[in-house]
């Protein structure tokens, strides 16, 4: 039925446009009065059968929907070194796991608040998940500073424990996270403020960002959380059942395994 109507929609859009546009030499053309019957009867069954507009929406939709995927599916494919296995990603859960879930992030993103809950629900039901964390700051002066102490950070705890009690306190507390503030949870957390103060300013820390944002472009993200999971692209906080479908889907190819 959807199909038939536009088709038909197609057909009939098809000729009222053909009729308004300009005669080739030669050829045979629609005077003025077939051109304002011909728009007639596509306005009139448009206006009988609105419907139909909101139909020819959803299939459009649809059909974005599936090249976007496929766009995002040739970009992870290309950048998939640098999506999973950076240096400059702070790695959580099974370092070996068979499925990797890669979060981009930003410290004062409500939404990556209550994302967090879902990503420790994941890491405690599947012991195969491995979780790599991208600091995404989009979000003003302030995220840029909190993703550089914490690019910081990483670098004085390889394994990432210590850096995942970090994370948790400056993701999930309340206030801006700036500067000042993920200093002190830094500090509060064990880890050695000045070297961190210090290596903010090094090439590594800024190559880190800079490489996130380069990721993002490039994948077509435009908002936190968003992440890469097998070959998809997942943007916003989809919540756990979502992600638990995704990580399946990667893993056996369907949304329970």
């Amino acid at each position: 039925m959807i199909r038939s109507r536009l088709r038909m929609l197609a057909a009939l859009c098809g000729l009222a446009i053909f009729a308004l546009l300009p005669a080739a030499a030669g050829a045979q053309t629609f005077n003025d009065a077939q051109r304002e019957e011909i728009g007639r009867i596509v306005k009139d069954y448009l206006l009988k059968n609105p419907e139909i507009l909101q139909e020819v929406m959803t299939e459009l939709e649809k059909k974005q929907s599936v090249a976007e995927a496929e766009r995002h599916r040739t970009s992870v494919k290309q950048h998939a070194k640098a999506i999973f296995e950076s240096p400059r990603s702070v790695v959580l859960g099974n370092p070996q796991g068979d499925v990797t879930m890669v979060e981009f992030f930003d410290y004062n993103c409500g939404y990556c608040k209550r994302a967090f809950t879902d990503m420790v629900e994941l890491m405690k039901s599947d012991p195969k998940l491995r979780i790599v964390l991208k600091e995404f700051p989009v979000l003003g002066p302030g995220s840029i500073e909190a993703a550089q102490v914490s690019a910081a950070a990483r670098l004085q705890d390889k394994g990432g424990k210590k850096f995942f009690e970090f994370h948790q306190k400056l993701l999930m507390g309340r206030g801006q996270a700036d500067k000042a503030r993920a200093l002190a949870v830094a500090k509060d957390t064990g880890f050695d403020v000045a070297r961190i103060e210090k290596d903010m300013a090094g090439d590594e820390v800024r190559q880190s960002i800079e490489e996130s944002f380069k990721l993002a472009e490039a994948l077509g993200l435009n908002g936190t959380p968003s992440y890469v999971i097998g070959q998809d692209v997942v943007i916003g906080a989809v919540g756990h059942a979502t992600l638990r479908e995704k990580i399946n889907g990667a893993r056996c190819g369907k949304p329970m395994c």
